[in-house]
């Protein structure tokens, strides 16, 4: 009941039929959850599926129209950074997505709620119900208004090291300390995610989430850079 209330809320964030509510739902139904519930119905695997495919056409079309006179090479270039599991747990954390998900208590205890792999496959197949219940045009908005970030911050993401780049903004003045502190830890030893936090003069300034402590500073430190060009 907890996280169909959620779902309510995430539903009426995207403007999305309350009467779907149950399609959009079965789109947070782990594997472990079905087969520990013996619940009737299916898991999420082929809503994830058909929202893999939905994702990529959404992400290429958008790509094509926005770059005329790109070259195909770079074209698919920038749709498999947008595309890749790490970006889809970026947008998923965006919208509270880990929240929804309705495990098996051994796949919760396992620290399955923060793992990479079953948040990036719920939110592609979030994606696939939206387009079930409501069509392309409907799930093209959604994935863009979450994704959007993404592209306004293009030119920042184009960097890799961030790191050097938010020091070189900050160390403008001398005296000020950059500190970064992982924050926490989750998920299985070989599936690993880190949350680290970027603070200055002990301010916190920005917070990312990586699968390892590196990715997780480059991440604080984009979110950082964001905060200080708006």
């Amino acid at each position: 009941m907890y996280n169909v209330k959620k779902i309510e809320i995430l539903m009426k964030r995207f403007k999305l039929n309350i009467t779907q509510q149950s399609k959009i739902c079965a789109a947070f139904y782990h594997s472990s959850y079905i087969n520990e519930a013996k619940k009737s119905g299916e898991s999420n695997e082929r809503l994830e599926f058909l929202g893999d495919s939905v994702l990529n056409l959404i992400i290429a079309e958008y790509l094509y129209t926005e770059n005329p006179g790109l070259p195909e090479g770079e074209l698919t270039k920038k749709r498999a950074q947008l595309v890749r599991e790490e970006a889809l747990v970026t947008y998923a954390f965006e919208i509270g997505l880990a929240e929804y998900l309705y495990l098996g208590k051994g796949e919760e205890k396992t620290g399955g709620r923060k793992r990479a792999a079953i948040i990036a496959d719920a939110f592609e197949a979030f994606l696939g119900a939206v387009f079930v219940t409501h069509g392309f045009e409907k799930a093209k908005a959604v994935l863009i208004e979450i994704v959007i970030p993404v592209f306004e911050g293009e030119k920042l993401e184009n960097v890799t090291d961030h790191k050097s780049i938010f020091q070189e903004h900050v160390q403008v003045d001398p005296t000020k300390k950059i500190q970064y502190e992982v924050i926490q830890e989750d998920g299985p030893p070989h599936e690993r995610l880190y949350t680290v936090i970027v603070k200055v003069d002990d301010i916190e300034y920005g917070q990312g989430i990586g699968k390892t402590k590196k990715d997780a500073e480059q991440k604080a430190a984009y979110k950082a850079l964001q905060k200080m060009v708006r």
